[in-house]
């Protein structure tokens, strides 16, 4: 090669270098946070995708088990915002609901079916208590 070749070669990756430095990717931050965050529904997943925790609109209709089936017991319930957190073993552990019929707060425990449902539906509120043995204490004020 002739000092005239190299000399080209030197400016033209000096080009270059300039060009990149001049024109590097740079973070990309926000200008300002967004004031909401819209949607029908969130799911929060682990590093294996199963859903951890959920926030969800249930339509109004009858009741629906966790395989899909309808709960034979003919009521109609009324539409519903659904917040659970769920155990890495795909069971709800924690459950928050709210309607126009009332409000409910139900944690479960690590053994079935110990659970502790708060609910404040129209005009009854109670507290349910059940033991891993299936002992039920109803609470009524």
């Amino acid at each position: 090669m002739n000092w005239r070749t190299l000399t080209l070669l030197t400016l033209v990756n000096l080009g270059i270098l300039s060009f990149l430095l001049l024109h590097r990717t740079r973070t990309v931050e926000a200008s300002s946070a967004l004031p909401v965050l819209r949607g029908s529904g969130l799911e929060i997943v682990d590093a294996q995708g199963k859903v951890r925790a959920s926030i969800q609109l249930v339509p109004a209709g009858p009741a629906i088990k966790a395989d899909g089936s309808v709960v034979k017991d003919g009521k109609i319930y009324p539409a519903t915002v659904l917040f659970r957190l769920i155990r890495a073993d795909g069971r709800p552990s924690v459950k928050i609901a709210t309607s126009e019929q009332g409000s409910g707060l139900s944690l479960s425990g690590g053994i079935d079916p110990t659970y502790i449902v708060l609910s404040a539906d129209g005009g009854d509120p109670t507290l349910t208590l059940t033991n891993k043995d299936g002992r039920r204490q109803i609470i009524k004020p």
